[in-house]
């Protein structure tokens, strides 16, 4: 069967996404109310979500147990993506702060990374923990553009990077070659690290993909060529599944992505996505960050445990 599932929100492009689906579950909008949603991460011990309302300089927190959702932290410095390290603590982005931090098991917040040769950042995006304990993340300036998501300012460093910190607290650039770096994620063996670059989103010929690195036994990567082209749209920020699949935000929904780049689904949402994250008691819940709305769908694809 091809095409869209009427009322599911589910589009088959490949016979291959049949298999990653329900036929009777259906998209669910879990809540409303912010301006740009973003960051989702799911902690596994509370069964509660935490996601970024980047303008309304908040941190927000959906509830599994009973649906509710509160507000986790205001103000957030306009944090935007965020992850889990593998001590179960909180690893944010902060546009307005310039600044990848950590929560601390007693609130406390943790400095991971401000500067580089001392200029200091952009407005880190995305973040990913590898499990030697290194942390990836990208530094375009989309915070310091504007004051709508962060503070306008010059970029000091002048370009726009992906940057990886060692578990010692070393800084490194880990890719110096892209526009706007934006989304990243690991392959679940980690032998391959994906990265967007939208690009395009300040030059109409600008990019609007996802680039595929190979990663060395030493952390470094290659050149990464392209690897999966938005057809709506962009890629934002996304999630692989234990099977290597990327499910990614675009501009008519998620996107899924089979190992080899091929587009072969989607999960239609009424507005565009920014990101996604796997959740659930068996991570076979994909939580969908709307621009203003917060989403979910179940699945029959498992994401890759942080732990």
């Amino acid at each position: 069967m091809f095409g869209e599932i009427e009322g599911t929100g589910f589009e088959v492009l490949d016979p291959e996404f049949e298999s990653c689906f329900i036929g009777h579950v259906r998209v669910e909008r879990l809540w409303t109310g912010a301006r740009w949603s973003e960051g989702p991460v799911w902690f596994a011990a509370g069964r509660y979500l935490l996601w970024s309302d980047i303008p309304n300089n908040r941190i927000l927190r959906f509830d599994e147990t009973d649906g509710s959702v509160s507000v986790f932290r205001e103000p957030s410095s306009n944090t935007n993506g965020h992850t889990i390290d593998r001590e179960g603590r909180l690893v944010s982005c902060e546009h307005l702060g310039r600044r990848v931090t950590r929560t601390e098991h007693d609130g406390s917040i943790t400095i991971i990374a401000d500067n580089f040769e001392g200029k200091r950042l952009n407005s880190p995006n995305d973040v990913v923990v590898k499990s030697d304990g290194s942390i990836w993340f990208t530094d375009p300036s989309y915070g310091i553009l504007m004051d709508y998501e962060g503070a306008r300012a010059e970029s000091e460093i002048g370009a726009c990077h992906v940057y990886c910190v060692s578990p010692d607290g070393q800084i490194r650039i880990a890719a110096d070659s892209y526009v706007k770096p934006n989304g990243l994620a690991f392959s679940p063996d980690e032998s391959l690290l994906y990265i967007a670059d939208t690009g395009i989103t300040h030059d109409p010929d600008g990019p609007k993909h996802i680039r595929c690195h190979k990663v060395s036994s030493d952390g470094t990567l290659d050149d990464g060529p392209v690897f999966a082209t938005c057809t709506e749209g962009l890629f934002d920020g996304f999630r692989v599944d234990r099977d290597g699949r990327i499910w990614s935000s675009a501009a008519d929904g998620v996107h899924c992505l089979n190992a080899d780049g091929k587009l072969i689904g989607k999960v239609h949402i009424p507005e565009m996505v920014a990101n996604v994250c796997f959740g659930g008691p068996k991570l076979n819940r994909l939580f969908i960050c709307g621009t203003t709305s917060l989403y979910s769908v179940f699945l029959n694809v498992n994401g890759i445990s942080p732990v």
